[in-house]
Formats: structure tokens, C-alpha cells, sequence
């Protein structure tokens, strides 16, 4: 395979919201089916009870670069079949919920996302990966521009992130003002953002 041709792509979407009546799960159902026919694999971490805890476990394997949990190691190897991962998660305190964070903190870790040390510095590891954002947010774009909200979290996870672990970084799109009672307004942003990912994922890789 050449550098600059891409393989099929093959999807997971992550999502973390208890609910599985919540627009977090329908947004997610929704982008699956639109994606549809390539190949789509969804993780519910809440369902899948994941544990996002840090513990000595970890610790150790951040502090020697393997000798991973088998939890964590079962979501490498799950990585490691797809070329995109997209994020679809509701807003908590303008940030992801603690569930989708502590996945982040224990699965991205070094010696598999990233290598570091104080002779070589930073080696990125997931160039493998293009990575998507789909937050469901309670609060007008408006909002979240105007207190810097919105930049936060971008900053946070593309260029915190993302960007630190070497992947591409793909679409962001916000289903804003998700707890609107209009069912007509609240569907035509969720069509919008899923088109938006759906899109960005089926696009050839930049040359």
C-alpha cells in the first residue's frame, strides 16, 4: 500500500452516556446507519462497563511502556482494526464525561498511542487513526463561543489529544441546544452533524 493510499475505512464509535434513551445513543444509531455499508463497530462504554478508574495497574505499565491490563489491551487490539474513531458524548461541564476520560487516560498510553523519553522526547504512535468529535451539547453555539467553551474543548482533545498521539484529526461537529423541545428543530442538527462525520470519513485521505 502506498503512503498515500488509504484503506477502506472502518469505523468505531465510542460513546458514553448511561442512558441508551439518550440523543448521545440516537445521534450514535443515526451515524452508523449513514455510514452503512462500510463496516461500523460501537462501543457502549457504559454498557460494556469499562472501568475509566487509574490504578496501580496502569500506573505500572505508563511508568514501563507495556504490561497492560487486559481490559486495555482488548481495546489496542480494537483500535487497531479500524482507521477511524469517533467520540460521540454529551457535555459535562464543558468538558467529556468522566467514563470517556478515564477510557482516554488508561487506553492511550505509553508505549502504544506515544513513546516519550528524556533522550529522544516525543514519539507519536496512532498515525494509524483518523479521530472524530461529536459532542451533544446542551448550550447555543453562541454560549460556548462567547465564554471560550467550545475552544476549550477542542483544544483539550484535538490538540491535547489527538494531535499529541499523532493521528488525524478529522471532523468536530456539535449538536447544539440538544435539550430543545422541538423534536423537528433538535433532528435537523443531528442530520447535520452526522452528515458532517459520514462525510469526513468516507473523504480520501489527503495526499
Amino acid at each position: 500500500m502506498s503512503e498515500n493510499t488509504r484503506r477502506t475505512p472502518r469505523t468505531l464509535l465510542i460513546t458514553a452516556n448511561p442512558d441508551p434513551r439518550s440523543l448521545t445513543h440516537h445521534v450514535s444509531a443515526r451515524l452508523a446507519s449513514a455510514l452503512h455499508p462500510l463496516p461500523v463497530e460501537v462501543a457502549d462504554l457504559h454498557q460494556e462497563q469499562f472501568d475509566p478508574r487509574y490504578g496501580p495497574a496502569d500506573r505500572r505499565a505508563y511508568q514501563e511502556g507495556g504490561g497492560y491490563p487486559s481490559d486495555v489491551v482488548r481495546e489496542h487490539r480494537r483500535l487497531e482494526r479500524v482507521t477511524d474513531v469517533v467520540l460521540v458524548f454529551p457535555v459535562y461541564w464543558w468538558s467529556m464525561p468522566a467514563l470517556l476520560k478515564g477510557w482516554i487516560d488508561r487506553v492511550f498510553v505509553n508505549g502504544w498511542a506515544f513513546e516519550y523519553s528524556a533522550d529522544s522526547g516525543l514519539r507519536p504512535k496512532l498515525q494509524q487513526l483518523t479521530i472524530h468529535l461529536l459532542p451533544v451539547a446542551g448550550s447555543d453555539p453562541g454560549l460556548l463561543e462567547r465564554h471560550g467553551y467550545e475552544k476549550a474543548l477542542r483544544t483539550q482533545i484535538e490538540h491535547g489529544i489527538v494531535d499529541y498521539c499523532g493521528s488525524r484529526r478529522g471532523a468536530t461537529a456539535f449538536v447544539y441546544e440538544s435539550e430543545l423541545p422541538s423534536p423537528a428543530a433538535t433532528a435537523e442538527k443531528v442530520e447535520r452533524a452526522v452528515s458532517m462525520i459520514s462525510a469526513a470519513v468516507r473523504a480520501p485521505a489527503p495526499t
